[in-house]
């Protein structure tokens, strides 16, 4: 499993999404797509990679997928996550930034989603 996680995080967005969702507990694709100025082909199949590597979990409400860190996820995984937020705090600002241009939920995903 480390090297899975490695390769899934050496990737700037993937590690970008992770380090996002790390941060707000979990999003939506919409979000993310919003935030990372990507198109949602393009997030989804990040996403999916981060799945199957371990490191994120999802959950439907309707049309909406939403990603959080995969609750089995080993100590370690969960070290490299906080070290890369730290590292990478210059760029989850400005995604974060992006993010709350969108504004709160549940208005936030009316206007984008």
């Amino acid at each position: 499993m480390p090297l899975q996680v490695f390769k899934c995080l050496s990737d700037d967005t993937r590690l970008s999404l992770v380090l996002l969702i790390a941060q707000e507990g979990e999003l939506c694709v919409c979000e993310m797509t919003y935030a990372l100025e990507l198109s949602q082909p393009k997030v989804s199949r990040h996403l999916a990679q981060l799945r199957q590597c371990g490191l994120l979990s999802d959950q439907r409400d309707g049309q909406w997928v939403y990603y959080r860190l995969a609750s089995g996820l080993p100590g370690w995984g969960q070290a490299i996550i906080e070290a890369g937020r730290e590292g990478e705090r210059q760029r989850l600002e400005t995604l974060t930034r992006r993010l709350q241009a969108m504004g709160e939920r549940p208005g936030r995903r009316a206007a984008y989603c």
